[in-house]
């Protein structure tokens, strides 16, 4: 009897001892599971829409959790490769929802009403396709700091003052060098790219830190706060296992070198917004937003009405009065001619475009830069002219940078993508020049940037010459109706200036149209002045500032040599990380 009733005490435990294993290894796969998509659903909150200042700062912290444990698991594999894509999905699911209207303008819509399961699942597909995509360098971000950049707990929390700091410098050091790199790889390759939303973008608020831009680029400016987070993080593990009794050092100097960086650069930052402003030129500048649906650009069943409004609006704030203009530059948005420049399917009468040009520019002594396709039988571009004078007087600029899924399909003829060619029937050609366009009333370049353009820094700083010039960015965001995209958009365009300290000025379609100094800030921009809306008809004049000088930055110069410094310093430690283990 006694044995029995030993033997039923010993199952009883053994139980327990099971139970609460199994009740611990779930727990701990929710934890894992948890972490990740907080930090990406926190990262949410640094960008428009949101625009909190804290969240670019702490937003890993839920991820290092995972990445840098304090203690070994049990029961559960990290993957750390497949917990950082979980944080890329969490981040760029809600931060990509606008991409769903790219499609959905196609099958006609003009807001958010159902237009049939067609459109609505194919722009799903595009929003879950691009965001799985760039999840991916957020895995392959988190699968190198686990690998190669994370902390060993016995010297981060019982060796020397000297050796931890070291130790936890090195680490942060590579996480964040390890970003940087992701960042670039990301903005690079595949179908030429997409570099949106870095955390460089997500500082755009703070005007003090992001001036570092015109020395490593925005993809440089990342590296702060991830250097920054890893070492609050290495200081804290170090409190928590002291408070523990199971650590002896508790040096703080590794953050405190993080703060002083930030420091410094606030510094740099301050140093560039109180300077003396540079010997400049004015360029007084029109710019014009018709705010046109893109399906009514399509059907072309409102093109006698653009074109009168854009003449219209053109002779009201550019036309001569007592013999002088008021404008120097007047600006029209991409696509703005309801018909293609040189009219190839002959919808209008011969001739007309140039006789409706030369009547235009003839009302005034400015220069007419317009968005425009220009069609050939061989060749076909996205194009920016400039008219000076006449109609024959123009000089063109075919759009470098396409973007793919709008103006060209990969792989055109391979599965799954030839299933798109109902979708996109023809390419457009990509343009070979960056040679600046040329205001010959004023002596200044003209910087033309078509579309999504602006937010690529390595194409915009081709065009950089030591000469004044400014930046000129025609775009049309239509396609993504009245979404957060424009605001997005005008977030990643800004850094260009600062990168080249140009002057710029956008004129989109449907907002944001603005004009920005080479600091980066919005010095005006048109808005409904009752709701605050970007999304309306109207035209803001301005006066641009162009520095005479034309001061090639460090950015200029050398263009992503911080983020490629970084990707070299990766494949070392990769390198020597599998040669130690050899």
């Amino acid at each position: 009897m006694g044995e029995n009733h030993g033997l039923r005490v010993w199952l009883f435990a053994s139980r327990r001892h099971h139970h609460a294993a199994v009740t611990d290894s779930t727990k701990l796969r929710l934890f894992m599971l948890a972490c990740p998509l907080l930090s990406g659903i926190i990262l949410v909150f640094a960008f428009p829409g949101w625009d909190s200042n804290l969240a670019v700062w702490v937003w890993l912290f839920p991820l290092l959790a995972v990445l840098w444990p304090w203690k070994d698991g049990e029961g559960v594999k990290l993957r750390p490769f497949w917990r950082g894509y979980l944080a890329g999905l969490a981040f760029f699911l809600p931060n990509l929802f606008w991409v769903r209207h790219s499609s959905r303008v196609i099958g006609g819509a003009y807001d958010d009403s159902w237009v049939g399961w067609g459109p609505e699942l194919l722009g799903m597909g595009a929003v879950i396709g691009l965001s799985g995509y760039c999840a991916l360098y957020f895995g392959l971000w988190a699968w190198f700091t686990h690998r190669f950049a994370r902390p060993r707990m016995k010297t981060l929390t019982k060796d020397t003052w000297q050796g931890s700091m070291l130790h936890s410098l090195t680490c942060a050091f590579l996480a964040a060098a390890a970003w940087v790199a992701c960042e670039w790889l990301r903005s690079t390759t595949v179908f030429t790219g997409f570099g949106w939303n870095g955390l460089g973008v997500a500082m755009h608020r703070n005007l003090v830190l992001i001036q570092a831009a015109d020395l490593v680029g925005v993809m440089g400016l990342s590296f702060l706060p991830v250097f920054t987070a890893c070492t609050a993080w290495n200081t804290l593990t170090r409190l928590v296992f002291a408070w523990r009794g199971e650590g002896t050092c508790k040096t703080r100097i590794d953050f405190t070198i993080a703060l002083v960086l930030m420091l410094v650069t606030a510094g740099y930052g301050i140093l560039k917004v109180t300077a003396k402003p540079a010997d400049s030129l004015t360029v007084r500048t029109v710019l014009m937003q018709p705010n046109v649906a893109q399906v009514d650009a399509w059907t072309g069943r409102l093109g006698e009405q653009i074109y009168q409004r854009l003449d219209k609006f053109t002779r009201i704030y550019a036309s001569a009065r007592d013999g002088k203009s008021p404008a120097d530059l007047v600006i029209w948005p991409e696509s703005a001619l309801p018909v293609n420049l040189n009219d190839k399917f002959r919808q209008l009468p011969e001739g007309w475009h140039t006789k409706y040009f030369d009547d235009l520019l003839h009302s005034g002594e400015f220069g007419l830069l317009t968005g425009t396709e220009i069609l050939t039988d061989d060749r076909s571009h996205v194009s920016a002219v400039l008219f000076q004078g006449h109609a024959a007087n123009r000089q063109e600029h075919h759009k470098v940078h396409l973007v793919p899924f709008g103006e060209y399909l990969p792989l055109r003829d391979v599965p799954p993508f030839s299933l798109l060619r109902g979708v996109l029937p023809g390419d457009f050609d990509p343009g070979l020049s960056t040679e600046p366009l040329h205001l010959d009333s004023q002596g200044v370049d003209l910087i033309p940037l078509i579309c999504f353009e602006d937010t690529v820094g390595r194409v915009a700083r081709k065009f950089a010459r030591p000469a004044p010039q400014m930046i000129v960015n025609i775009g049309n965001d239509g396609w993504f109706l009245q979404s957060v995209e424009t605001e997005v958009h005008l977030a990643n365009a800004l850094f260009r200036a600062i990168e080249l300290r140009r002057p710029m000025v956008r004129a989109s379609n449907t907002g944001v149209t603005c004009f920005i100094d080479t600091l980066g800030r919005v010095t005006s921009r048109l808005d409904d002045p009752e709701t605050g809306s970007s999304f309306l008809e109207g035209v803001l004049p301005g006066e641009v500032k162009v520095p005479r000088t034309g001061e090639m930055t460090l950015y200029a110069r050398f263009g992503d040599w911080f983020a490629l410094s970084a990707l070299f310093v990766c494949v070392v430690s990769v390198a020597a990380g599998r040669l130690r283990r050899s």
